[in-house]
């Protein structure tokens, strides 16, 4: 649970500041306040489905995809201080089109571990996928 909501925890010291508001954004952007609880939920789910795998033997039986995991969740860590730190639409958005394909990958192996845990992480999938295309419309937007 800390390690999924850690990645939570990089927004908090990252502000978004006048800069995000300033932003060219598509008519189609969620408003502000969507954005904390689809991602609260999604780290919950994130957890459990981590949580699924890891009782099916910890690192000793299920290294591939917990590390896959630990992979798309440094990943997402990363997004953050790409995005609204540095300001680089166009980095963030290579790791998000990064991320999406590694959570594709560990949505792969925890599903042959456990189909809930693969389950779980769809929405997340779903949700990254749309965050990506936000991102690009942003990027291309302001470019």
């Amino acid at each position: 649970m800390v390690l999924c909501f850690g990645a939570a925890a990089t927004g908090a010291f990252v502000s978004k500041g006048g800069w995000y508001a300033d932003l060219a954004k598509p008519s189609w952007n969620p408003p502000s306040w969507v954005f904390a609880p689809v991602w609260t939920t999604l780290y919950g789910m994130m957890a459990v489905a981590a949580w699924l795998v890891w009782r099916r033997g910890g690192w000793r039986d299920q290294a591939r995809p917990l590390g896959a995991f630990l992979f798309q969740w440094a990943l997402n860590a990363l997004w953050t201080p790409l995005f609204f730190g540095m300001h680089r639409t166009d980095l963030a958005l290579l790791d998000i089109v990064a991320l999406w394909l590694a959570l594709a990958v560990t949505v792969g192996r925890f599903w042959k571990v456990s189909r809930t845990a693969g389950a779980l992480l769809v929405p997340y999938l779903a949700w990254v996928g749309f965050a990506a295309v936000l991102n690009f419309t942003i990027w291309r937007l302001n470019a």
